[in-house]
C-alpha cells in the first residue's frame, strides 16, 4: 500500500518533554502527510547522548516521546513509529557517511558550535559528527521531504550536499530531500520570556515555555507572565515581539487571523489577552494529556509499537543500506 508513496521522515530527541512549540510548529501537522506519504517517525535516542544523559532517565523519556507522538494523533497503523537505536543500520551508515563528510563542513555546523559553548567539558566526537548522523536517519529511507523548522535548515543542507557527494561517486544511491517549512505563524513560536528567541525544550527558564503536559494552572500562569511591552492594546505592531508571539499562539489554537483576534481584544488589556490564550492553551492540550497518561501506563502496548516500527523501519533501511555496501566495496554479509 505504501510502494507509490513519497516518504516523509522526522525525528525528535528524548531529552525533555514536549514544548507547545514542538507540537504547533510540527507534530500537530504530522498527521496529514500520513494519508499522502509514508511516514516515518523516530524517537532519536542515539543523537541524545550527545550530552551526558541519566539512563533511567534517557529510558523513560523514550517510553514517554512514543506515547507523545501517539497522544498528539499520530497512528501506529498508519505511520512507522519507533525508536532510533532499534534500528542499527543508523548507526552504520552514520559512520559510512563520516566518511564522505568534510571536517571543515562539520567545523562549520552552528548546533556544534553552541553546543560546545554549553557543554564545554564534554565536547566530544558524537557532538562534532552529529550532523551525518542525521543525514544517515534520512537517507536511510530515501526520504523525499523533511519538516523543519528555519533553525534545522543547515542540517538538511549538510544532509542534501553529503548525498550529492555520495551520488557523484557512485551513481543514484540516494534520494535528495527536500524541506517542508511550514508557511503557517505557528511555525515557530517565541520563548514567553525571550520573544526573540525560539521556544526550546532545553531552556532552563520555567517560565519560558510551555510544555504539553503542563498542568492547567502552570499553563495560565506562565502566560500571564509572559514578556510583553508597556502598551496595553493588543495589536501586531513594530516592537510588540512579545505581543505577536502571543497571537501566533492563540491563532495557532484558534484559527483566528491577526486582524480577527486584534478586533476580538479591541478594548481590552494585556491581562485579559493572556489569560484567555492560557485557557485556550489548556483546552487544546488537555485531551492530548488523557490520552497521554493511558499510554504511558500501557508499556506493553509501546513496546509492541516500538517492535513493529522497528520491524519496518529495519526492512526499508536494509535495502538501502545493502546498496550502499555494496557501492563502497564491503564483502556480503554472512550467514550465522
Amino acid at each position: 500500500m505504501y510502494q507509490d508513496k513519497k516518504v516523509v521522515f522526522s525525528g525528535v530527541q528524548p531529552s525533555g518533554v514536549l514544548t507547545l512549540g514542538n507540537y504547533l510548529g510540527a507534530i500537530r501537522n504530522f498527521p496529514k502527510f500520513s494519508e499522502e506519504y509514508r511516514c516515518y517517525y523516530c524517537v532519536v535516542d542515539e543523537h541524545a547522548i550527545t550530552v551526558r544523559q541519566n539512563p533511567a532517565d534517557l529510558r523513560r523519556r523514550t517510553y514517554e516521546t512514543l506515547a507523545l507522538y501517539i497522544a498528539c494523533g499520530l497512528d501506529p497503523e498508519k505511520n512507522v513509529i519507533y525508536v532510533q537505536s532499534h534500528v542499527s543500520a543508523h548507526a552504520e551508515l552514520g559512520w559510512i557517511l563520516d566518511c564522505y563528510t568534510m571536517f571543515g563542513e562539520l567545523s562549520r555546523m552552528t548546533q556544534f558550535k553552541d553546543k560546545s559553548k554549553k557543554n564545554a567539558d564534554n565536547v566530544n566526537a558524537g557532538l562534532f559528527t552529529y550532523p551525518t548522523l542525521m543525514a544517515a536517519d534520512i537517507l536511510l529511507y530515501q526520504t523525499e521531504l523533511v519538516p523543519v523548522g528555519d533553525d534545522q535548515k543547515q542540517h538538511l543542507e549538510i544532509t542534501r550536499d553529503i548525498a550529492g557527494r555520495f551520488n557523484s561517486i557512485y551513481g543514484d544511491v540516494f534520494v535528495i530531500p527536500e524541506p517542508f517549512i511550514s508557511k503557517t505563524p505557528s511555525a515557530r513560536i517565541m520563548s514567553l520570556a525571550e520573544p526573540t528567541k525560539k521556544m526550546s525544550k532545553s531552556d532552563e527558564n520555567e517560565n519560558a515555555i510551555v510544555r504539553i503536559l503542563d498542568p492547567k494552572d502552570v499553563i495560565i500562569r506562565k502566560f500571564k507572565r509572559a514578556v510583553t511591552d508597556s502598551d496595553t492594546v493588543v495589536c501586531a505592531a513594530e516592537g510588540k515581539d512579545g505581543i505577536i508571539n502571543l497571537m501566533s499562539i492563540y491563532g495557532a489554537l484558534t484559527g483566528k487571523s491577526f486582524p480577527e483576534i486584534e478586533q476580538e481584544f479591541a478594548g481590552k488589556g494585556y491581562g485579559d489577552f493572556k489569560l484567555a490564550v492560557g485557557e485556550t492553551c489548556a483546552d487544546v492540550l488537555a485531551p492530548i494529556q488523557t490520552e497521554y497518561a493511558r499510554l504511558v501506563a500501557d508499556k506493553k502496548y509501546l513496546e509492541e509499537v516500538m517492535a513493529n516500527g522497528a520491524r519496518e523501519a529495519a526492512k526499508s533501511a536494509m535495502k538501502t543500506l545493502s546498496k550502499v555496501r555494496r557501492k563502497v566495496g564491503f564483502t556480503d554479509l554472512p550467514r550465522y
